[in-house]
């Protein structure tokens, strides 16, 4: 399926982390600009999501060079297993993750959002975890939970607009994923995997497909939800 990419402008937040570097490579492949960014970037764009006016400066540099932006990945934060597994109630640890986190996105998705709804169209794809849907550490879960509320509040504000705002949940990340799912636990799944299925959110082809939260690998084995 040509996902109808080419030319297109996407700015990859979290760029060059393990999910980052996919969905770079992922859409470069298909013939879009993506533009890799990070706190420490190197070879991309020098960007901190924490930080409103860094935040900012980043989307007007994208605008300053392309003249547009068509789709915006954010997949900007520590990894679960950098969290003190000590202090997952901590209030201090919690107010910072969803900082991090659920708050970077909204940053960056509402300085993305002026340019895209006075174009009539972009994608905005979150990057969140299948935490949000598990108990047992209310660090992970609630800065992950908070991310996918954020994208659906942003999401059904613009229904209608042509731009489309979506999450992508995965579970444990892996080079080498498993296939086996144990009971209570998600499913595993590579970078690649998970890119595959972000660049078809970036898609035109996806205009239909807005405020959904989608979980990559097998979700949560033994739970139900709607």
């Amino acid at each position: 399926m040509d996902l109808e990419l080419g030319g297109a402008v996407v700015l990859v937040v979290g760029g060059t982390g393990l999910i980052g570097r996919a969905v770079v490579a992922r859409l470069r492949a298909e013939g879009a600009t993506a533009i890799a960014a990070s706190r420490g970037a190197t070879d991309g764009l020098v960007l901190d999501a924490r930080d409103p006016a860094s935040v900012t400066a980043g989307v007007d540099s994208v605008l300053a060079r392309h003249g547009r932006l068509d789709g915006l990945v954010v997949a900007a934060a520590p990894s679960a297993r950098t969290l003190d597994a000590a202090r997952h109630a901590d209030p201090e640890q919690v107010l910072d993750a969803i900082d991090a986190k659920a708050m970077s996105f909204l940053r960056l998705a509402n300085a993305a959002l002026p340019t895209m709804n006075r174009a009539g169209y972009g994608r905005i794809v979150g990057v969140s975890g299948q935490n949000a849907f598990l108990t047992g550490n209310v660090t992970g879960s609630v800065r992950n939970a908070a991310l996918i509320i954020a994208a659906k509040n942003l999401a059904d504000t613009a229904a209608g607009s042509g731009v489309t705002i979506n999450t992508v949940s995965p579970g444990i990340v892996s080079d080498t994923p498993v296939s086996e799912v144990e009971p209570g636990r998600g499913g595993e799944s590579s970078p690649e995997q998970i890119a595959d299925l972000i660049a078809f959110l970036l898609s035109p082809r996806t205009g239909a497909i807005s405020g959904e939260s989608i979980a990559v690998g097998h979700r949560v084995r033994g739970v139900t939800s709607m």
